[in-house]
């Protein structure tokens, strides 16, 4: 009869943790995927940046994703609610399938950008990645300039930067 109790109770409790880990997944909008690596506290953590020398490139995703034998990356915002993704968000997105690409010479087909309240996938097309590398080489260009002009004119985007106190350009004092 003790034993009978004990197999229950663990039966009980395998389908809790599996529920409990089933929650999780469905609450971080990650797809039925093996998670590789973590850069959120969850799961292994990702030892080291992912690093792409030839475009002067790093970074660690929240998620790297194994499905099918092909990695995918994870990139959650949880504080932001929108209904399409933020352009900026989406080419941090391309820039972590590019950085996948190097590492291990396999391209991802797909990116997953995890909002609040919505998940949006990114197809990881020679467009997308053409779009990135140009915006590499633009941002690269940019930092070798000697002056560099405000991109925007956003007085939110200025008063969030770092640099504003000794921008010359800023739309805020």
């Amino acid at each position: 009869m003790a034993v009978q109790l004990l197999a229950a109770a663990l039966i009980v409790l395998a389908l809790a943790l599996l529920a409990s880990g089933l929650l999780l997944r469905r609450r971080a909008g990650l797809p039925w995927a093996r998670i590789v690596a973590s850069d959120v506290g969850v799961g292994r953590p990702l030892e080291r940046p992912l690093v792409a020398p030839r475009y002067g490139l790093s970074g660690r995703p929240d998620y790297l994703l194994e499905r099918g034998g092909v990695l995918i990356p994870v990139e959650v915002k949880p504080g932001r609610y929108a209904p399409r993704p933020y352009d900026s968000d989406l080419m941090q997105l391309a820039a972590y399938c590019l950085l996948v690409e190097e590492c291990t010479g396999h391209t991802p087909p797909y990116g997953l950008l995890r909002y609040a309240g919505a998940s949006f996938r990114l197809a990881y097309t020679p467009a997308v990645r053409q779009r990135l590398v140009a915006l590499l080489d633009e941002m690269h260009a940019l930092l070798e300039a000697s002056d560099v002009a405000r991109s925007h004119d956003e007085p939110r985007r200025c008063a969030g930067c770092g640099l504003r106190a000794s921008c010359t350009d800023a739309l805020t004092g």
